[in-house]
């Protein structure tokens, strides 16, 4: 069983365009609505592919009740936490070339009372749960260390605990000593406090963590596909996406992957790359299934620190 926890889900709108262009009225030939927010999407991947999983996220208004609806044909159990304000929706714009431009809501601000419960409700499922995956932003009136007191609760409760989000939460969460973080190069590159120029960087800031208590680092890296840094190596995967359609969710998907595959070593990397290639090559933020990954595609190397890595932009 896998858990996620989605402190802000949204309801995603995808519309597909020829070109974006400032102040113009544009046509949009296609449009996707999909739920939306990082843990739904990582349940979304796994339940897809039979892997049992549970979604628990805060629902308010007609949004929240459309979000569940949406769901439940894709076989997602939820758990609901009742908020008074409305769900958030997003609207993510896609160009024919793939490149993706987002617009996210906030979210809406919970109480007290509300986060309580779904900290409660997060702490109570992780008793019989094998992960803990919590993720995303955090909406108005969630403390920064949200993320970091659920990784805490589930690490309590026996799960193993998966973090993906960014800023002073990702920050928070790492002293939390997670079994595994997965940020993205622009993620990793804000906890660092600077820019991340090469591979020799990336990996700099992984072993970093690693020391200060992250089992496992999962490194998202766009186009050049992904680093592991754990205990028992370093790994980096690429894979060639043969056409881009959406990079909304791709993330999510390989963190999915990640987790289906066993959650460590070069064979879950493998098949976290393949989701997130899979990913990209779908429309709007749909996730893949199990037909739409070629973990075969994906090229794994052993990275051996004695080694320089300058030359491999980032």
């Amino acid at each position: 069983m896998i858990v996620t926890v989605t402190p802000n889900p949204s309801l995603d709108r995808t519309v597909q365009v020829d070109r974006l262009v400032p102040g113009a009225v544009h046509r949009a030939f296609r449009a996707h609505l999909d739920p939306g927010g990082k843990g739904v999407n990582v349940a979304r991947a796994l339940a897809a592919a039979g892997v049992p999983t549970l979604a628990v996220l805060p629902s308010g208004g007609a949004v929240g009740a459309r979000l569940a609806e949406l769901l439940a044909p894709q076989a997602v159990p939820v758990v609901e936490v009742p908020v008074q304000a409305p769900t958030r929706s997003n609207i993510a714009v896609v160009e024919a070339d793939g490149t993706t431009s987002k617009f996210n809501e906030p979210g809406p601000e919970l109480t007290a009372d509300e986060v309580a419960a779904m900290e409660r409700t997060a702490a109570d499922l992780a008793g019989r749960a094998d992960w803990v995956v919590t993720c995303g932003s955090l909406p108005a009136g969630c403390p920064d260390d949200l993320h970091a007191r659920i990784a805490a609760a589930a690490r309590r409760a026996g799960a193993m605990v998966a973090v993906d989000t960014s800023g002073r939460p990702l920050e928070l969460a790492c002293q939390a000593r997670p079994d595994l973080v997965k940020p993205n190069l622009a993620e990793l590159a804000e906890l660092a406090g600077g820019p991340l120029r090469d591979l020799g960087d990336v990996l700099a800031v992984a072993h970093q963590l690693r020391a200060g208590g992250v089992a496992t680092v999962l490194v998202s890296l766009g186009q050049l596909g992904a680093v592991l840094v754990a205990e028992t190596g370093t790994w980096h995967a690429t894979s060639i996406a043969t056409e881009v359609r959406s990079t909304v969710g791709a993330g999510d998907a390989m963190l999915a992957g990640f987790l289906r595959a066993g959650g460590k070593g070069p064979t879950a990397l493998r098949t976290a790359v393949a989701y997130g290639t899979a990913a990209v090559g779908l429309a709007g933020s749909r996730m893949p299934g199990p037909d739409d990954v070629h973990p075969l595609r994906v090229r794994v190397d052993t990275v051996d620190k004695s080694v320089s890595l300058s030359g491999v932009a980032a």
